[in-house]
């Protein structure tokens, strides 16, 4: 947290002009985090986030500083190297980092997330020491490994084993659409341990990278995104210590979905930010654009586009803060988790279409930040749940709340 404070108060500009009244709201940690994001994504991430996705170039330095600020590991105790924060400041943190490239939000959010939050819900101390407290600074990134080529949504259906061995485990199987595959130093993988257990008989386990029987697939060649690798993970008679089991044999399917239902809060962020970056550069395009003899900011039409953004962006903002508070405060949040990266994904995909509407040809050259948006919102309709799989689980809930 002092890393973050120090960082806020050195070299402060003037911030881009947005309505934050909800956040004025917030206690000031909140607001000194929020200043201290924007700056940096103003000064680091914005200028490059082009040439990273040009280049499909992993933001390495940009991950370390992010790391110095306290952001891998933002709901890490700070004894364990973390900044000691909560889900609703890890919200507005990344957020602001995906509004200044979305791929380093993306690799932000799996470390936070989908690494470090099993290995904080249910390691041992030696397995945080080992697994979570060199994982805080940025210098190693971890990767949560569940999708395989065969089972999409269908998590309880993993074909990758785990054989008991005596004093190890022996993996064997191929996981798909890894983030962070290449760069990480470290995966939380799902293996079937007990077949005839069905989604029961599958285990969690860490294995360190690079380590020998695990080998890495070819980099994919993405729509969006450029900047983070994805890839499969390959096993072939991969060992490891019997000890890298995370908690108990079977708990994998019910750390899988616990870890899913917080990574949403963090793909809702990452869809918040892109969203916001599409209405920056609609108003800003828009009060310079002249036609009729106007900027074409004052048109009914495109104000009206920038209102059904600015509509859809609160609400799907106000039910991510809402899933975060939820969660920070123990109380149950599968459904609301699922509705804000719902909102938040779909209002992704919206403001960054009108956006290169409201730009026109200019929407559609890559001079103009408008097409990587929209190339990058698309996949937050997709991972981590697909917007079908979040309505499945919203649905669900709903129904369990009526007592059917």
């Amino acid at each position: 947290m002092i890393r973050i404070l120090l960082k806020s108060i050195a070299n402060r500009r003037v911030f881009p002009k947005r309505s934050i009244a909800t956040l004025t709201a917030l206690p000031d940690t909140y607001q000194m985090l929020f200043k201290t994001c924007r700056d940096f994504a103003e000064q680091e991430l914005k200028p490059n986030a082009a040439k990273y996705d040009r280049e499909h170039l992993y933001p390495e330095e940009a991950i370390k500083k992010m790391g110095e600020l306290g952001l891998m590991a933002i709901a890490t105790p700070e004894e364990l190297g973390g900044s000691g924060l909560d889900y609703l400041a890890y919200a507005i943190a990344l957020e602001e980092i995906s509004r200044g490239c979305a791929s380093a939000g993306v690799i932000m959010s799996v470390n936070n997330s989908l690494y470090l939050g099993p290995l904080l819900y249910c390691g041992t101390d030696k397995q945080k020491a080992e697994f979570v407290t060199p994982f805080c600074m940025g210098d190693s990134v971890g990767c949560f490994a569940l999708s395989e080529p065969g089972n999409g949504s269908d998590a309880g259906a993993a074909s990758t084993t785990a054989k008991d061995a005596g004093d190890k485990w022996v993996i064997n199987g191929t996981k798909c659409w890894i983030t962070n595959g290449y760069e990480s130093k470290a995966t939380i993988i799902f293996a079937t341990t007990d077949k005839s257990m069905k989604h029961k008989g599958i285990s969690a386990f860490i294995v360190p990278k690079p380590i020998k029987g695990l080998e890495l697939g070819k980099k994919e060649d993405k729509l969006g995104i450029r900047g983070s690798s994805t890839c499969s993970l390959i096993f072939e008679d991969c060992s490891i210590p019997k000890e890298n089991i995370l908690g108990q044999p079977g708990m994998g399917f019910k750390i899988a979905m616990m870890t899913l239902d917080a990574g949403r809060i963090g793909i809702a962020s990452q869809a918040l930010g892109i969203a916001q970056a599409s209405l920056d550069v609609a108003v800003d395009y828009a009060s310079k654009r002249i036609a009729f003899g106007k900027p074409i900011i004052k048109l009914q039409a495109i104000q009206n586009k920038i209102a059904d953004i600015a509509v859809k962006l609160e609400s799907a903002r106000l039910l991510t803060w809402r899933a975060a508070w939820l969660k920070d405060n123990k109380q149950p949040f599968t459904k609301e988790a699922a509705m804000a990266k719902l909102a938040a994904s779909e209002v992704a995909t919206f403001a960054s279409h009108q956006c290169i509407q409201v730009l026109g040809g200019m929407g559609y050259v890559t001079d103009m930040p408008a097409e990587r948006h929209y190339r990058d919102a698309r996949i937050t309709e997709i991972y981590e749940g697909t917007s079908e799989i979040q309505r499945l689980v919203i649905g669900l809930q709903v129904v369990k709340e009526y007592g059917l």
